[in-house]
């Protein structure tokens, strides 16, 4: 495969989530961007103020793990960082989908953390967890200083290496995989749970 069809498969696929995201209401406005990893160097990403549920091929760009755009005249995403965050640190990502979701958005707003237990779509997450195990999604509060939140992720992430997924308080989730397809299979079992759990408190 060249160069130029796996960037255009890669922007394919990140296409078809923002269309499916968009349709369940979880990448309202701008809000949420994606990320798939290239090769060991490079990242092709949304750039900044695109709507997610119309996006083109012309919405991406290719940064290097520095979160720099390789492109001159190109402006990334203000949370690129954020992604190139868990490349670094989650070796077998190769995609990372942020999400902006009613349940995720009020959840993060009043819990440090959601603990997620008894969901049969918990196999869907890394390291496949028995359904009635705890798993924890930790919430970090938001930060403008984008540089000083994904060190705060990292050191988290450095501390608890099964970290599955993360969310910013008031802001939403973070999740990844090896493959955009893993990557948005993640996205869609948590934001159901998250849904679910949401619900739940309302009883």
């Amino acid at each position: 495969m060249t160069d130029a069809v796996h960037i255009a498969e890669q922007a394919r696929q990140m296409i078809a989530a923002g269309a499916l995201f968009h349709a369940r209401g979880w990448v309202p406005a701008t809000g949420g961007n994606f990320s798939a990893r290239l090769d060991a160097e490079r990242v092709l990403i949304t750039a900044s103020g695109n709507h997610k549920g119309e996006l083109a091929e012309g919405d991406f760009l290719i940064a290097g793990l520095d979160g720099k755009p390789l492109e001159a005249g190109r402006k990334a995403s203000y949370e690129t960082l954020l992604h190139m965050q868990i490349y670094r640190r989650q070796g077998d990502a190769g995609a990372v989908l942020h999400t902006h979701s009613t349940a995720n958005t009020v959840l993060s707003r009043r819990f440090e953390q959601i603990v997620l237990s008894n969901y049969e779509l918990l196999k869907v997450l890394p390291g496949a967890p028995d359904p009635r195990s705890n798993i924890v999604i930790p919430v970090f509060a938001n930060d403008q200083d984008i540089a000083r939140l994904s060190a705060t992720v990292d050191a988290h992430m450095l501390r608890v290496a099964e970290t599955p997924a993360y969310l910013i308080a008031g802001h939403g989730l973070y999740a990844w995989g090896a493959s955009v397809a893993q990557a948005r299979h993640r996205v869609e079992a948590i934001e159901f749970m998250l849904e679910c759990h949401l619900r739940d408190l309302s009883l």
